[in-house]
């Protein structure tokens, strides 16, 4: 035999070889699929962890912060891996002024008004608390709602009044462009053809009263409008209370608006020493309801009396209100004391923002420019960095519409930039949002709020001031008993979500954040177990490989566990850990090990950039859904690490593992070891006890090491979340 004949004859001997190995191996028969594209020009995103995987801090219970912010619980708390830490506002749901600083200054030389922290303080800040608005016109909120609306509280001698920072004098445009207004809420419809109205100063000249023509004003304010009763239109209104007929005969109506246009601009009971005392609009007393031939006022109001006061609030005794905005005046005798926030020294000094540049709220809503800039000029004086700024938190939940939020962001960004012109400001801080966020339709008919936003913001040629913009993320009722339908519906509705801000206009080089999430804003056992841990590594790596800028996890510190969900009684909280009523942790939970998965074995814990690739398994339902979701990165040490999630809670799967490179037509796979970091039910599980619940086991994740090649095949478990991480 000829040397090329022999040579022929050993490749033939060596494919037949490799056929016998490959085609009829046990893997080719049983093993699923997952792909990773890795053609350089197919990355999905970049991101830093250091600047991307964060998490939030918020209010607690009065005495809490005590108990929380020491050095046992803050190195506990690090062990999650999180880099930056986002400052939440909770006074902002509250509808209270937030006094950052305790120490500062009041506008009025009285001691009460208009309220400014001091930038130069004695001592560190280590509470701070909130101030309730004395001229609120809401008679619930979305904090702990134990406040009431002074349109209906029965005493003549409170008022509603609208924001001064509002009106021309300060957004230097014309009244009409932002006009106030207030809603009643009735309850059901009812026939209506006559209101009260009890003017407190200033008061309007020039108003329009309306009923909702759709279902629900409030939580359906895209389906409907506002129509003007036929003598509703007033266009030379006098102050004192006022009784007016609507309409000849009764109008169907639940939801009552009245929207106020032109102001008289007298001076309110705080007197002429301040202008925001003489602009906006304010009202005592509100009734609606008929008039009889005898002109009768009969009122379909519930208005709280004194004696239904309890604990300082009206509570269920008066008509639901809403307003367009609160005045933030307010007085020494109005601060909160049932709940705190860690003052910003504390925050920065405890190790838990681990010396990284924090992204920092200021109150907007219910707050002034002047207070801000003391905020920010504090912490700059105390050489503490600051990485972003979101302006005030949550108005779709406030009910503020866009374009006066717009104008309230314009004046604070001026402020700011004056200031600092290196600033980056961003928002709108959306509430849980999973679709567009519905408002009344202007008079164009657009209903979405993000787009008006933006809208307002060309108009005034200040897009450049949006920096960044900001949402929140709480998708589910922790309590719908779905939660294998929830786990396969998380990565399209976080991929929907951001499609739908930049079909809103939101420009595609503009970086979004989700500055809070977690499965739900409600607690219930779900945060507790191995499901939240799997939607929670699963909706992280969706977000980033979608195209997200960073997430913040919600929340940072330790609360007991509580059910406060009203479709279910099982306990849980939202953190990393379980803890006593006495904010001691007991045990870490399921979420801070997804943390530690998502930040320390995925992720390099470094401020380096990240390279997020294309993923998808084969493992899908019969709806498409993916019961095996894949998510690769290219680390900043050369390896490549995949984040593979089984949603399937009652079979494990086999699966092979390839990478593709379109550019050159290659297929790769890993080689050498491989580590492999697996959590599941085997290493976690929940046992409910109430507020006494616990974890056994409680971790840790199993690792592992595997010699890899072409045909290697890697297991998941049922119900688990893997790391594979190696060269390829």
């Amino acid at each position: 035999m000829s040397g090329l004949r022999r040579t022929a004859a050993a490749w033939i001997l060596l494919a037949s070889l490799a056929l016998a190995v490959c085609a009829p191996a046990a893997w080719s028969a049983t093993a699923h699929s997952v792909s990773v594209d890795i053609t350089p020009r197919h990355v999905a995103n970049l991101f830093s962890p250091s600047r991307a995987l964060g998490a939030g801090v918020d209010a607690q219970n009065y005495g809490a912060v005590d108990e929380i912010y020491v050095p046992g619980t803050i190195n506990r708390l690090l062990g999650g891996g999180w880099g930056p830490v986002s400052y939440r506002l909770y006074t902002e749901l509250s509808v209270q002024h937030w006094h950052w600083n305790p120490q500062g200054s009041w506008s009025d030389p009285t001691g009460q008004g208009y309220w400014t922290g001091a930038v130069n303080s004695s001592g560190q800040i280590h509470h701070s608390f909130g101030y309730r608005l004395p001229h609120r016109g809401f008679t619930h909120d979305q904090g702990n709602d134990d406040d009431y609306s002074r349109l209906d509280d029965g005493d003549p001698s409170t008022y509603w009044k609208s924001n001064p920072y509002l009106t021309s004098a300060f957004t230097h445009e014309g009244d009409w462009l932002h006009p106030q207004w207030i809603v009643v809420d009735l309850g059901s419809k009812n026939s209506i053809d006559a209101i009260r109205i009890q003017w407190a100063q200033p008061y309007a000249i020039h108003y329009e009263v309306q009923y909702w023509s759709g279902p629900d004003a409030i939580n359906d304010p895209a389906n409907g409008n506002w129509v003007t009763f036929p003598a509703g239109n007033i266009t030379d209104g006098a102050g004192g209370t006022i009784t007016l007929s609507l309409s000849s005969s009764g109008v169907a109506g639940q939801f009552i608006r009245i929207v106020m246009l032109a102001s008289s601009n007298t001076c309110d009971s705080h007197g002429t020493g301040d202008i925001r005392n003489c602009v906006g609009y304010a009202i005592g007393e509100v009734g609606v309801g008929t008039l009889s031939s005898s002109e009768e006022f009969s009122d379909l109001m519930h208005h709280c009396t004194t004696s239904q006061v309890t604990n300082g609030r009206c509570g269920s005794a008066q008509t639901v209100t809403y307003a367009s905005s609160v005045d933030p005046w307010h007085s020494p005798s109005n601060q909160v004391t049932d709940e705190e926030q860690a003052g910003l020294d504390l925050v920065y000094t405890s190790g838990l923002t681990r010396n990284l540049p924090a992204m920092i709220a200021v109150g907007m809503l219910y707050g002034i420019p002047e207070d801000s800039v003391a905020e920010i000029a504090y912490l700059q004086a105390h050489q503490y960095p600051i990485s972003l700024i979101e302006m005030g938190e949550e108005p779709d939940g406030q009910y503020i519409l866009p374009e006066d939020y717009g104008a309230l962001y314009l004046q604070w960004a001026n402020a700011l930039h004056t200031f600092d012109p290196l600033l980056k400001l961003g928002g709108p801080v959306f509430q849980g949002v999973t679709q567009d966020v519905p408002v009344w339709p202007d008079a164009g008919g657009d209903t979405s709020w993000l787009h008006r936003f933006i809208k307002y913001l060309n108009s005034h040629g200040r897009m450049g001031d949006l920096s960044f913009m900001s949402f929140e993320h709480y998708p589910f009722d922790p309590c719908d008993r779905s939660i294998k339908k929830d786990l396969l519906n998380e990565p399209s509705i976080v991929q929907h979500i951001l499609h739908t801000w930049h079909a809103d206009g939101l420009p595609g080089t503009t970086p979004v954040f989700i500055t809070e999430y977690n499965f739900s804003a409600d607690t219930a056992q779900v945060y507790e177990g191995v499901s939240g841990a799997l939607w929670h590594a699963d909706f992280l790596a969706s977000f980033l490989t979608a195209g997200g800028s960073g997430a913040f996890f919600y929340e940072y510190e330790p609360t007991p566990l509580v059910s406060s969900s009203a479709s279910c009684t099982s306990f849980g909280a939202p953190g990393m850990f379980s803890s006593d009523a006495n904010y001691q942790l007991r045990a870490p939970t399921a979420e801070f090990f997804s943390a530690q998965l998502i930040t320390q074995e995925w992720a390099e814990p470094f401020d380096a950039l990240h390279r997020v690739f294309p993923a998808s398994s084969d493992l899908t339902d019969k709806r498409g859904r993916a019961l095996v979701t894949a998510y690769a990165v290219l680390r900043p040490d050369g390896r490549w690490a995949l984040l593979l999630i089984n949603k399937n809670s009652s079979k494990s799967y086999s699966i092979k593992v390839d990478f593709d490179d379109a550019a050159t037509g290659l297929d790769h796979h890993f080689v050498g070891n491989v580590s492999i970091i697996t959590f599941g039910p085997k290493q976690y599980k929940w046992h409910p006890n109430g507020p006494n619940g616990f974890p056994s086991p409680d971790g840790p994740p199993l690792a592992t090491t595997k010699s890899a090649g072409a045909t290697t095949v890697y297991t998941l478990p049922a119900s688990s979340i893997s790391v594979l991480r190696g060269v390829v």
